[in-house]
């Protein structure tokens, strides 16, 4: 059976190849994530809600958030318009006063968000619930279930006639096995008002990469390295995406010092694009609507990477072939790439300290004619060697120049 050809929609999805999500809401006033209403048997339910009292959002800049994307070298932004805990970011229109234009921030944070993305050139997308801690959506009988779907059907309705949106992200089906979701009424309402969207719907740690519906354009690696998609069998191109936080947990954490390095983005970053997915990473605004200083500075400096590479990054696709270690190669129309993991710095042992290796490293399979190869963060040229049958491809990899290490170095080989 032939690999199905991706929608254009898709095609492009896998063209923007990484992308901020923000988890931000009442919860963010805690400071100890987005689950806290659920996992802290302490906290009453009247007393979280009473947080909208104080939800300010006087630091929420939709702009200012997408300029900090694109800086990142991302391509799209994905905010929780609902979370579990059933507070919106958007104006419902009635249908509850459980929204932020009841909040003290007094306004409609989604479309700040989305006019935002779409004047700094960073494509919208919005989170939303289907999981509702306020409408007890975990534990209702099923005719109550009902209910709820009509009004969370009601809601999305709202998102899709109010908000021009590339994609939307759902979260919660994982939730309930034993009610009807019904999926198709779901999946009808949003081709109807915006055919054109992005739909993901993560199914959760444990059923990573499953697809849960037809009408689904990309499947989920939550926490997880994304494994590469076997198309072969599926009636659609269906596209990959891993989402993974800045630290241990969605959501801001003000007690929490894991955070990811610029140099553990690169790599993962570098690893989705391996398995032919998107990168969907996570930061914790503050409880009045800020990125953390660590965080925006952690993207930028990645961004510095992604800047550097970008061609190989938002273009490539992987080869299929073998490689040393983690290394990968990536392929577009115009180029291949070779992307080089643990890779030593070159210089006197009293005054480098990375770790890995330099010199040959072979490519099995890659099966193309390479006449030669060059660093792209430096223009050195390195030596290549092939075997008669051009199975084997061997690039002499030369260690990184004193003062340097781009984490996952870059070569352009000579086709």
């Amino acid at each position: 059976m032939a690999t199905p050809n991706p929608e254009p929609r898709v095609v492009e999805f896998e063209r923007n190849a990484y992308g901020m999500f923000l988890h931000w809401g009442l919860y963010s006033q805690l400071g100890r994530g987005k689950w806290i209403l659920h996992l802290d048997d302490d906290l009453e339910h009247e007393e979280y809600e009473r947080l909208i009292e104080t939800f300010t959002a006087e630091e929420f800049d939709g702009r200012e958030i997408a300029r900090l994307a694109s800086d990142a070298g991302m391509n799209y932004a994905a905010l929780t318009a609902r979370h579990h805990d059933g507070f919106s970011l958007y104006d419902t229109q009635g249908l509850t006063e459980y929204d932020a234009p009841h909040s003290a921030a007094g306004r409609d944070l989604v479309r700040d968000f989305v006019e935002g993305c779409r004047t700094e050139g960073i494509e919208p997308f919005l989170y939303h619930t289907t999981l509702d801690w306020h409408r007890n959506s975990h534990e209702c009988t099923e005719s109550e279930f009902d209910d709820y779907v009509d009004f969370l059907h009601d809601s999305l309705e709202i998102v899709l006639t109010e908000y021009d949106i590339a994609g939307i992200w759902f979260d919660g089906d994982w939730s309930r096995d034993d009610v009807d979701w019904r999926l198709d009424e779901r999946y009808a309402l949003i081709r109807e008002h915006q055919p054109e969207l992005i739909v993901v719907n993560n199914t959760g740690i444990g059923n990573e990469g499953e697809v849960s519906h037809s009408e689904v354009d990309s499947v989920t690696f939550e926490q997880s390295e994304p494994d590469p998609i076997d198309r072969e069998e599926m009636d659609k191109y269906v596209a990959a995406e891993m989402c993974q936080t800045m630290n241990g947990h969605w959501g801001i954490g003000t007690n929490d010092f894991d955070y990811k390095s610029p140099a553990d983005v690169i790599e993962t970053l570098a690893t989705c694009r391996a398995r032919g997915a998107n990168y969907l990473l996570n930061v914790g605004p503050t409880a009045e609507g800020a990125i953390p200083e660590y965080e925006t500075a952690t993207l930028r400096r990645a961004g510095d990477w992604v800047e550097m590479h970008a061609e190989s990054i938002y273009e490539g696709k992987p080869v299929d072939c073998e490689t040393p270690g983690r290394d990968v190669v990536l392929e577009t129309e115009d180029g291949l790439y070779y992307l080089v993991f643990d890779l030593a710095v070159s210089g006197h042992e009293n005054v480098t300290t990375s770790s890995g290796g330099t010199g040959p490293r072979t490519i099995e399979g890659l099966n193309r004619v390479v006449s030669g190869a060059r660093w792209l963060d430096s223009d050195e040229e390195l030596r290549v060697i092939q075997s008669d049958d051009g199975d084997l491809t061997t690039v002499d990899c030369t260690g990184y120049p004193y003062g340097s290490n781009t984490v996952v170095r870059v070569a352009e080989l000579s086709v």
